[in-house]
């Protein structure tokens, strides 16, 4: 193919195509750049492999630590297991694509997204959601696209497009949005409290870059003398398939009505009529064509009675506005929560149940050393202070599976809590901890990541931590059928599973706080988005409602299991005096107290230790040593060793200094002994501090006030 090299410019953004440059044995590729941000994005198709019925497609998102100039540490010095925002990244890519391929498509398909050089201005990962796009196009594999992808951000009253790291962390909003010709295919956001209204006109201010964007791809493909390949579905034996229409759909329209009955009930009856309709398959003659059929497709049976259990729902919620639960549209299930339900040596917890789904959050505190380091990959952030985990065990749906490392979706869904937390969180310097949430699922039945968000609010609040406000969430879903269109409030299992959109919505009694929209359908218009994002606020506040009934505001205490952290602050010069030559210092101070100490580089010193008195004697150890002592302060001290010529007295944690003989009183002293005696409390002034930094003390010319004063500090003090 020959090179081709353009440029598109929209809202004062850059963005560069380079196709036939790189890779040219894969299917399709580009180099899509942006500043000094370049990611190699390619998409290659193989043949369809025996017995597939669905659509193998990969997507990974790889990231080379020299695009920032930087060599790995570790071992190895190689990039190992790919780290968490790379794993994002790719889920971030496969959600827009993966809804534009054909559903009958069976070919092994892969996209592979490589960033080769990354600057600090522009992210890499929406440049690949849109490489994507254009890989795929260039390599002729059947597509309703194109497809295309921007970064909204919000700084001061503006929305701009494609922001850099600065004004997303400087900003309000960090918000994503893909599309299609025909509409909004995907939305990732996190928000600080934005009201709805300002979402939906980012959405929006967002759509019209993403349709510059498509119209790009377009001329791209016309000037590469290329088609976008839409191909109709190939012909398909209906004799099967009508065979269990015929049998199954009165019994599956009658299981369907019967609203009182649970989720298992539910499937049990289902899975019966299926299977009494395997039975009666197989009791046909060997020659019969349906028997031949169905043994020529072992996964046909089960394929189409889905397909027929799929259209009877979502047309009993289009024609009747009613759903398999007997909910209607807007109705949230049965809410309840708990919380302190662990006892207090996990520091917080909660439950919370919205129907059959329920999740157990436990939050723990940490210091300043448990953050996690971000070094491993590309990020700009070098750590994280607070962390939500997600576990999703085969229990809680039932079933027997191996447990393994958490997948691509446990991972999303806590990134997707933790990002719908993060506005919400004290600053450090109102709360010095660490903070990790682990949200467990112990049933599922329909939007545990929202489960998960309330979850981790109640565990926060029972913890301790003095979150600005309560954060819930609900998941949105969608049936279209035609020019009908049906949203649904707070979608359990089968409505996810069978229904066209999965939107989940967190934020507070102020605003939406994070947002995720994922379609099974080719785009959707912003009024029905919006319509959901209204629907949603309502759902929202009704949950929140139900979780302050339990707990109305964090707790004031910690439990009394969880570190005591002491924070100070010394001169950043005196960093090195504390560490000590090798870290000699630090670590004397560690196992003299039984403290962890955390020093950062603008001087903040954080003690922590479970016992708070010990927490204590390491803050005042520190103090002592990094205090800037004057002539004439006083203080109280002790007697730690005498010579003929006078006494050295500790008056500081850490801190000696000398009484000569001649200041031990205000008489002729014949012995230090006849004074004073090791161990021993004395009042000392600073008397003079020499050209070496020694301290010599006095105990002549202190005013009883002053006395007085040095010993309230030091009572204060121990």
């Amino acid at each position: 193919m020959a090179e081709v090299d353009k440029s598109i410019s929209f809202d004062g953004r850059d963005i560069r195509l380079k196709v036939g440059l790189l890779a040219p044995q894969a299917g399709g590729s580009v180099l899509i750049e942006s500043g000094d941000t370049a990611v190699l994005v390619t998409a290659t198709r193989s043949e369809a492999r025996e017995g597939i019925d669905f659509l193998p497609l990969t997507v990974d998102y790889e990231e080379r630590l020299y695009a920032a100039g930087r060599i790995p540490g570790g071992i190895m010095r190689r990039e190992g297991r790919p780290p968490e925002k790379a794993i994002l990244t790719s889920r971030l890519i496969d959600r827009p694509l993966r809804p534009l391929f054909p559903s009958w498509l069976r070919d092994d398909l892969q996209v592979v997204a490589l960033t080769l050089s990354m600057d600090e201005q522009v992210p890499p990962d929406v440049l690949a959601v849109t490489g994507a796009s254009i890989a795929t196009l260039i390599a002729q594999i059947p597509f309703n696209g194109p497809m295309a992808a921007v970064r909204v951000g919000l700084v001061g009253d503006d929305f701009i497009i494609n922001p850099t790291y600065a004004e997303i962390e400087a900003g309000d909003l960090d918000l994503i949005v893909a599309g299609s010709p025909d509409g909004v295919i995907m939305v990732e956001a996190g928000a600080n409290q934005l009201p709805e209204r300002d979402i939906i006109e980012a959405i929006d201010f967002g759509y019209e870059a993403v349709r510059d964007l498509i119209k790009a791809q377009q001329d791209l493909v016309a000037e590469l003398g290329l088609q976008i390949i839409q191909q109709e579905p190939p012909a398909v034996d209906q004799t099967l398939e009508n065979y269990i229409r015929d049998r199954a759909s009165d019994e599956i329209k009658k299981i369907l009505a019967q609203f009182e009955l649970t989720k298992t009930e539910r499937d049990t009856a289902l899975d019966a009529v299926k299977d009494a309709i395997a039975t009666e398959i197989e009791a046909l003659p060997e020659e019969d064509p349906i028997r031949t059929a169905a043994a020529a497709n072992s996964k046909a049976l089960g394929n189409t009675f889905k397909d027929i259990t799929k259209y009877f729902m979502r047309r009993q919620i289009v024609e009747d506005n009613v759903r398999v639960d007997g909910r209607t549209l807007d109705q949230v299930r049965p809410v309840s929560c708990q919380v302190s339900v662990l006892p207090k040596r996990v520091h917080g917890s909660g439950l919370f149940n919205r129907g059959l789904t329920q999740v157990l959050s436990a939050c723990t505190l940490g210091t300043p050393g448990d953050a996690q380091n971000l070094n491993d990959d590309l990020q700009i952030d070098q750590s994280k202070r607070y962390l939500h985990h997600y576990n999703f065990p085969p229990f809680s749906v039932g079933e027997t599976k191996p447990l393994r490392a958490p997948g691509r979706r446990e991972i999303g869904h806590g990134a997707l809590a933790e990002r719908a937390i993060l506005p919400v969180l004290p600053p450090k310097e109102v709360f010095p901890y660490v903070i990790r949430v682990v949200s467990e699922v112990l049933s599922s039945n329909g939007s545990t990541s929202m489960g998960s968000v309330c979850g981790s609010t109640l565990a926060l609040m029972d913890a301790g931590v003095p979150i600005i406000k309560p954060v819930s969430g609900a998941a949105m879903g969608l049936i279209k059928e035609g020019d009908e269109v049906r949203v649904l409030t707070d979608i359990q299992g089968i409505e996810d599973f069978l229904g066209d959109m999965d939107f989940k919505v967190a934020g507070t009694d102020t605003g939406i706080t994070a947002l995720q929209m994922d379609m099974k359908i080719s785009g959707l218009s912003l009024e029905v988005i919006a319509q959901a994002i209204h629907q949603a606020k309502a759902a929202r506040l009704h949950i929140l409602e139900k979780m302050l009934q339990t707990i109305e505001t964090p707790r004031t205490e910690t439990s009394p299991f969880a570190p005591r952290l002491l924070t100070i602050k010394i001169d950043p010069d005196m960093i090195g005096l504390v560490i000590g030559p090798g870290g000699k210092t630090i670590k004397g101070i560690t196992e003299e107290t039984g403290a962890k100490i955390d020093i950062e580089d603008d001087g903040t010193v954080t003690i922590s230790a479970v016992d708070e008195t010990k927490a204590k004697r390491a803050r005042n150890i520190i103090q002592g040593m990094t205090r800037k002592l004057h002539e004439g302060d006083v203080y109280v001290g002790r007697v730690t060793r005498i010579i003929p010529i006078g006494a050295f007295v500790e008056f500081l944690p850490g801190k000696e200094g000398m009484i000569h003989i001649s200041q031990l009183a205000d008489y002729r002293v014949g012995k230090v002994e006849d004074e004073v005696a090791v161990g021993d409390e004395v009042i000392v002034k600073v008397r003079e501090i020499d050209n070496k930094g020694r301290i010599n003390l006095t105990r002549l010319g202190i005013h009883p006030d002053q006395a007085a004063a040095a010993r309230e500090a030091a009572a204060v003090n121990r």
